[in-house]
């Protein structure tokens, strides 16, 4: 699947992050809730929550940027791995609070792209692989600009974080495919 997403991903026409983002989002501006709510599985009373909760900004005449998109992405693939509060705090490291674009370190929809990307680059059998996962992200990250000092460090800091989560939900999976496989 696409991260964060119902979507299956196809072996020889990846579109990571932000080209896929950019392909959802080439013909609007924004999606509406059921355009959202179709690409990720999720429900309305869940996007709406996040919103009142302040986890993600509210759209604005009801429809969603390509920022808030991916900012619902992130927090819908991680959700296997991490309580939404753990997320949220995560997400604040990285970009402070929603409501205030100001302190940014990066827009959602390229951090966005870093995930997919070391979600694609980096070898899933690697699992306790630190170093080669450090690796993964300096060559991601080689030409990020940054827009405060700390900023580079703190965006690696995450992504380290959000990949380790992500291989942990890939061996949850498997191990419920195992114990699926005891009940048959």
């Amino acid at each position: 699947m696409i991260p964060g997403t119902v979507i299956p991903e196809s072996g020889e026409q990846r579109i990571p992050g932000v080209g896929f983002l950019n392909g959802i989002f080439a013909a609007t501006s924004v999606l509406m809730l059921s355009q959202v709510r179709e690409m990720t599985g999720l429900d309305t009373s869940a996007l709406q929550n996040w919103v009142k909760r302040g986890w993600v900004s509210p759209p604005v005449n009801r429809g969603y940027n390509i920022d808030q998109v991916a900012r619902i992405l992130i927090i819908n693939m991680l959700r296997d791995a991490f309580q939404l509060e753990q997320i949220a705090f995560l997400l604040s490291y990285v970009n402070g609070s929603v409501f205030d674009r100001s302190d940014d370190i990066i827009p959602e929809s390229q951090l966005y792209e870093y995930i997919c990307l070391l979600i694609s680059r980096y070898d899933k059998q690697s699992v306790g692989d630190e170093e080669s996962l450090q690796a993964c992200i300096d060559e991601v990250t080689k030409n990020y600009v940054e827009t405060i000092p700390g900023a580079r460090d703190r965006l690696k800091a995450a992504l380290r974080i959000i990949i380790m989560a992500d291989r942990c939900i890939i061996i949850k999976k498997r191990a419920e495919a195992l114990l699926e496989g005891l009940r048959n």
